[in-house]
């Protein structure tokens, strides 16, 4: 009854309330067309036309087609909720195999202390559209293959929800291989050096090895060893793999300034500049 009196000002008809109290009483905020069939009774076109005049009234919001998510009432009148944007990134991606990652994935490990202003989902099927916008969300999607899908657990995100996300390590690992996605190399540094004492360096080191991304051993090595967060003793395998192709460090910086390492890497970023951004 409670949870009915706050739709009270909508004046709600018997059967678009019955159907929010039987959705509350599954726990099921986010719901499909199929949900409104076996709740209400409705086939087809008439719980299509329900939906449609549940969103024009403001009591759900459409996240994908034939998928809703109810608002709740006591936040008022808001044309753009759509809740947790990482529960909707789970629930508007195809494959199950996804994972939230790159900058989204920092976040999640309280490796930025920017705000979120889009999703990366990693997935191995190719979705219909490269980006995805539902009402102020942004989500965009990289296709990956399967073969590069590990390093993820379920993490909770709400009281409720869990999704896929790549661990700490997994994170840093893609987030090197794309600064782009990522904030850049200084916002890299920066998430790894928040998280240092939560890194496990061993499974760092040897995820860099298994991705197979010379660039991403490279850009590792520089960041462990300008960082000093590993002795050169376990930065030995990491050098063992370098050869002579030169990739910029950061990809989102000129390469005007470069500096001498020994990682045979376009260091368009200095030590101390790093040093400096994560002392900060």
């Amino acid at each position: 009854m409670e949870i009915m009196e706050q739709y009270t000002k909508k004046t709600l008809g018997p059967v678009s309330a019955n159907l929010i109290l039987a959705l509350y009483e599954k726990d099921r905020t986010i719901f499909t067309l199929k949900d409104i069939e076996s709740i209400t009774g409705l086939k087809g076109n008439a719980a299509r036309d329900l939906a449609h005049k549940m969103v024009a009234r403001d009591l759900i919001v459409r996240i994908k087609p034939g998928k809703f998510i109810i608002i709740p009432q006591e936040i008022g009148t808001s044309r753009n909720y759509i809740g947790n944007w990482y529960v909707i990134a789970r629930e508007i991606v195809k494959s199950p195999d996804y994972y939230i990652a790159f900058r989204s994935a920092m976040s999640i490990h309280n490796m930025t202390s920017h705000p979120l202003t889009k999703v990366y989902i990693v997935t191995p099927i190719q979705e219909r559209v490269k980006m995805k916008k539902v009402k102020s969300a942004a989500f965009e999607f990289f296709t990956m293959k399967e073969k590069y899908l590990w390093g993820i657990h379920n993490s909770w995100v709400t009281k409720t929800d869990r999704v896929r996300v790549s661990d700490v390590e997994r994170t840093i690992i893609d987030c090197l291989y794309k600064p782009e996605y990522s904030g850049g190399t200084l916002e890299i540094a920066q998430g790894i050096w928040m998280q240092k004492e939560n890194i496990n360096v061993t499974r760092l080191i040897d995820y860099a090895i298994r991705y197979g991304k010379i660039v991403v051993v490279k850009r590792l090595g520089y960041l462990l060893e300008t960082l000093e967060l590993v002795k050169e003793k376990g930065l030995k395998e990491l050098r063992s793999l370098i050869n002579e192709k030169y990739y910029l460090l950061d990809p989102l910086q000129d390469k005007q300034d470069t500096h001498k390492n020994s990682w045979k890497i376009i260091a368009n970023i200095s030590p101390e500049e790093i040093k400096g951004s994560v002392e900060t």
